[in-house]
């Protein structure tokens, strides 16, 4: 992890970020915790998001516990720089964050819930950095598949706003992009499940203690617990 330096964070354009590959540099293996196939295939009916907040060994964890999520991944999202190395992403020369692939079963739980958990587990107001992790890498950012998910994680962005400003916390600073243009990296095998593998490992937590009403996430099923 990186911390802070004098150095302006700045996205690059596609001329100024590296080149990359046009490999993946990883085979997707098997989620160490919920023992399911980190690329798929999944069960039918399965959904995927994509979220960026922050240092993702920590994020993978609080989205792998939540009930109804299928596995999950991290990797390197909304840059410029094909199949991107961990080393290349934190050279702030590639244009992508610390993102977690989250796949979930919809019948047990929703897109909204991800998205509480997303918006709490973090201070989506910090800019380039999450507390002392400063760089392009650990910005705020929702990468979204369809209408339906940029309605929901527009909709959550201005009501997670109100809560904030009632508290004192500035102007959010997350992005939400499309998945259509924003493809996903999956990160090299030693970052995936990185907690489990290493327990004692980097875990900031840097929420806000800010919570999003629980009515957003509320829908007709009944959660697992």
């Amino acid at each position: 992890m990186r911390f802070f330096t004098s150095k302006p964070d700045a996205i690059p354009s596609p001329a100024e970020a590296l080149p990359g590959r046009s490999s993946p540099i990883m085979v997707p293996g098997t989620h160490r915790v919920l023992d399911t196939p980190i690329a798929g295939p999944w069960p039918e009916g399965t959904k995927t998001a994509i979220f960026g907040l922050g240092c993702f060994w920590g994020d993978e964890k609080d989205f792998w516990q939540v009930p109804g999520v299928v596995t999950t991944a991290v990797g390197y999202a909304g840059g410029h720089t094909p199949n991107p190395t961990y080393e290349e992403v934190c050279s702030e020369r590639t244009g992508h964050a610390e993102v977690v692939l989250v796949a979930y079963d919809p019948s047990k739980t929703s897109y909204e819930r991800l998205l509480k958990t997303f918006w709490e587990a973090h201070d989506p107001t910090q800019g380039m950095r999450q507390g002392n992790d400063r760089g392009t890498s650990y910005r705020s950012i929702i990468i979204v598949a369809d209408d339906e998910q940029r309605a929901a994680a527009e909709a959550s962005k201005a009501m997670y706003q109100k809560q904030l400003s009632a508290k004192g916390y500035g102007e959010i600073t997350t992005e939400i992009v499309d998945a259509a243009t924003n493809p996903f990296y999956y990160a090299e095998d030693y970052h995936q499940q990185y907690l489990d593998k290493n327990p004692r490992g980097y875990c900031p937590n840097h929420a806000t203690g800010v919570k999003l009403p629980d009515d957003f996430a509320v829908t007709p099923l009944q959660y697992v617990d």
